[in-house]
């Protein structure tokens, strides 16, 4: 395949893209919405596989194969409970490709010189940064979704300056690698930070807004995309990874703002906040048990009802009695209708 037709071949398919997030926009779109990203990737990945610099093709198509399968076994088999954290164990994995690429670019780049060279470096530091943060932030958000990691925040003594020296300190590497034209032990140590940062960044948080967290770690893995479209020359790549890292942190905002949670707590580690109000561990109200005939009952003299489902409702399994509510209260003749949440049709898969 030649350049031309793969470039053409990339543009059609970053269109599919754009498509796909516009459709994803409107539940009654969200299914050709889906259709699009399906068919765009698909486009990109028979693009990039048959373009004229690749090589070990055969090679490339059996990790396709072995992974197809890993992701077909899991998606068929995974709850639609259990969505937010499968789809924070895939950004651990977005993460780790950025930063491989960005060690492999490294050791191994065609010669540059001056303004170029700098830039390559600096993409290379970046997409590292980027991608560790993402890898163990991500694994993180996924322990405290899966149960295996107390969903109560982290909080470390003057863990904000921890933060914020961490991020100093990155700075400081860079200005240093790109001094010295490249330092391995640079590139090392700031990985090691950035893994340490990522843990502690998400760890910070409650596990009550980890779903708004995996949507803003879904942000970071599309800029550590974007950083290694940088480092490998791929205008798709590049393109793909700002809109899901834009997408995603409009989502986020989005998502805060339907939690009444600060967006700039969420992406500082819980900052402003002692972590409390969002542990997800205390239990809040009163328990009281009730049947669908009861609730229909209380509901009677209504004219309209207005339900909103919850992520809750998905764990408990309660969609069956909600919908005996729903028919029993339409049977007299009362208008339901259902209101879908941002934060929470985000959780369900909606």
């Amino acid at each position: 395949m030649s350049e031309g037709l793969v470039q053409a071949a990339y543009i059609v398919a970053a269109l599919c893209f754009i498509l796909s997030l516009a459709g994803l926009s409107k539940q009654e779109s969200a299914r050709a919405g889906n259709y699009y990203g399906i068919t765009g990737m698909a486009i990109a990945l028979v693009a990039t596989i048959w373009g004229p610099d690749v090589q070990g093709v055969g090679w490339i198509i059996l990790a396709m194969i072995i992974g197809g399968a890993i992701g077909i076994y899991y998606a068929k088999r995974v709850e639609m409970t259990e969505m937010p954290e499968l789809v924070a164990m895939l950004h651990s994995f977005v993460g780790l490709a950025a930063v491989l690429v960005g060690f492999n670019t490294y050791i191994d780049h065609p010669p540059l010189t001056g303004a170029m060279l700098n830039i390559h470096l600096v993409e290379i530091f970046l997409g590292v940064f980027i991608g560790a943060v993402t890898f163990t932030g991500s694994i993180v958000a996924f322990g405290k979704l899966r149960g295996v990691i107390s969903s109560k925040a982290l909080a470390l003594p003057h863990r904000h300056k921890l933060n914020l020296a961490a991020v100093v300190v990155s700075f400081l590497l860079l200005i240093n690698f790109v001094n010295a034209e490249g330092s391995t032990f640079a590139l090392i140590v700031v990985t090691l930070i950035a893994l340490a940062f990522g843990y502690h960044l998400v760890a910070s948080i409650g596990g009550a807004d980890m779903p708004v967290v995996v949507s803003m770690l879904n942000s970071y893995s599309g800029w550590a995309a974007a950083a290694a479209g940088f480092m490998l020359a791929n205008d798709l790549l590049i393109v793909t990874g700002a809109l899901v890292g834009s997408s995603g942190a409009i989502l986020s905002y989005i998502m805060c703002k339907a939690m009444n949670r600060s967006f700039i707590s969420v992406i500082a580690g819980g900052f402003g906040s002692d972590g409390t109000a969002s542990s997800g561990d205390e239990e809040v109200g009163e328990y009281r048990e009730s049947t669908a005939e009861e609730v229909a009952e209380m509901l009677k003299d209504s004219n309209s009802v207005v339900i909103a489902p919850g992520y809750g409702m998905a764990v408990a399994q309660a969609q069956y009695p909600v919908y005996e509510v729903t028919e029993k209260l339409r049977n007299m003749g009362i208008d339901v209708r259902f209101a879908i949440h941002p934060l929470q049709g985000v959780c369900l898969g909606i």
